[in-house]
């Protein structure tokens, strides 16, 4: 239900139209199909603010504009069908009181008076004219429409999804930094073993200029191995190998899976790589915000679903950064166990001791051990990376 043309015939005569420009305003609205009042918004130029004043001196009551940030009471709108409301073109906007505040597009319709007295009992009504687009969009916010027609209360789902993509980020930073502490520690475990090693060649080397030194190069070698063991121990005994590879995909799937909904054209993408996280990374599609001029809200709507497309490829690399991070750690430990495995080798080989001494043993143990762990840390990520364990799909 659309208001008569006779009820914009006042921009005439405030000399908002000339009576050509609408003459043309009506000839294209009837040729189009389409309501007068888009006609005169999108091609004439007109102000909603206009459009307003010329009905509401029409139809002799107030008007009401779309104001997301309108206080709509739940008991108004719960159960209304939205079809019942487009076809009649009205929605209730306030209670005041016993009064219930109704925004339509044809107050005076007596069909739709009598709809409203049906459907929402109340001591009073008052019906105020409004823009039927203004009521469409009421009805889209508070009836829970498809995601792609939500404007207003649609941002306070959209801001708690990036919050939750904010919070798994930061899990991530955190697992990730928990790394960097490992890697840290390992650089002084090595630093610590090297010096033993050194000094357990000064020993059997006493021509050396640093013979002499080799207790105090022994004793700083135990402080730094012990103090870096000690450290990397903490950090590894703190669960830092969670979330596993599986569990990291799944967990990063399920935060950015909800943003399906809010795709407004099907865009399909190329995975960058076999990976389960590119894969991922290709559900989303490339996001580009196409921003009507009016009403400001239906903008920052648009930009909202940006904000969040862009968060939840945020998530995706922090992901992968949280799997490098792993590698890395991995690679580190490796790199170390089999640099000391070939020095305790190369010790025993230069000095000529037969049979491996207790340094030497040490050396290679620790190296052995260091080899396996960097295995464990580094072999996820390379099956991931390479696509084995098809059965995390994205």
């Amino acid at each position: 239900m659309s208001p008569d043309s006779a009820a914009y015939e006042g921009l005439v005569r405030s000399g908002y139209l000339s009576p050509a420009q609408w003459q043309a305003a009506q000839d294209s609205a009837n040729r189009r199909q389409i309501p007068l009042e888009r006609v005169l918004l999108r091609d004439f130029g007109l102000s909603r603010c206009v459009l307003l004043d010329t009905l509401s001196q029409y139809y002799g009551c107030p008007a009401v504009q779309y104001d997301e940030r309108l206080p709509v009471p739940t008991a108004l709108f719960a159960g209304l069908d939205p079809k019942m409301l487009r076809a009649q073109v009205w929605f209730p906007v306030r209670q005041l009181g016993e009064t219930v505040v109704i925004a339509a597009a044809v107050p005076d319709s007596p069909s739709m008076r009598a709809q409203v007295r049906e459907l929402l009992p109340a001591a009073a009504y008052e019906f105020r004219v409004a823009l039927g687009e203004d009521i469409f969009w009421y009805i889209q916010d508070y009836l829970h429409a498809e995601a792609p027609l939500l404007i207003g209360i649609e941002r306070t789902g959209l801001a708690y999804w990036r919050n939750t993509m904010a919070l798994w980020r930061t899990k991530l930073a955190a697992h990730r930094t928990a790394h960097a502490r490992a890697r840290t520690s390992m650089k002084l475990l090595r630093w610590g073993l090297a010096m033993v090693a050194l000094a357990h060649v000064l020993t059997h080397l006493p021509d050396s200029v640093l013979s002499p030194y080799y207790l105090p190069i022994l004793v700083v070698g135990v402080v730094l191995a012990v103090i870096g063991l000690f450290d990397y121990l903490q950090v590894r005994g703190s669960r830092m190998d969670l979330p596993c590879q599986k569990e990291l995909i799944q967990i990063t799937a399920a935060n950015i899976r909800f943003t399906e909904r809010y795709h407004l054209r099907e865009r399909p993408c190329q995975a960058q790589d076999d990976s389960h996280l590119a894969r991922l990374a290709a559900t989303i599609p490339p996001y580009c915000s196409i921003i009507p001029p009016v009403p400001a809200s239906k903008e920052r709507t648009y930009l909202a679903r940006e904000r969040n497309m862009l968060a939840a490829q945020r998530t995706i690399a922090s992901s992968h950064r949280t799997s490098y991070a792993r590698a890395r750690t991995g690679l580190s430990l490796i790199r170390t166990g089999v640099a000391f495995i070939g020095l305790s080798i190369a010790i025993h080989k230069m000095l000529g001791i037969t049979p491996y001494s207790f340094t030497e043993y040490l050396l290679m143990g620790a190296g052995i051990l260091m080899l396996g762990d960097g295995l464990i840390w580094y072999l996820p990520v390379r099956r991931l990376k390479y696509g084995i364990g098809r059965e995390i799909k994205p």
